[in-house]
């Protein structure tokens, strides 16, 4: 992988799982409600000054939401942190850099 340039997307593992349920209620705050199913589909890696994680997510029915995280590098013991998300998403929508 490119420092700076995203990877390819591929299925979640369980990390990308836990990474996704640690900003979860940070997304049920702005959305005002909870979702009940938030499993990790696919994501992708970038290489910045940590990490940025684009990660698709089921949220129940036939809805997606894109989201991206950022994991600091180790030694800034941060924690991780919802840069940004995308709503109204499909199964078939292409994750992208956003």
């Amino acid at each position: 992988m490119l420092c700076g340039g995203a990877s390819a997307a591929r299925p979640a593992t369980e990390e990308t799982q836990r990474i996704a349920e640690q900003v979860k209620a940070q997304i049920e705050e702005k959305e005002g409600k909870t979702f009940d199913v938030f499993t990790a589909v696919e994501f992708k890696t970038q290489l910045v000054a940590g990490t940025n994680y684009f990660i698709k997510v089921h949220v129940g029915n036939e809805e997606f939401m894109h989201l991206r995280v950022f994991k600091s590098l180790p030694h800034e013991n941060e924690q991780l942190s919802l840069h940004s998300y995308q709503g109204s998403k499909t199964k078939h929508d292409e994750l992208a850099y956003f």
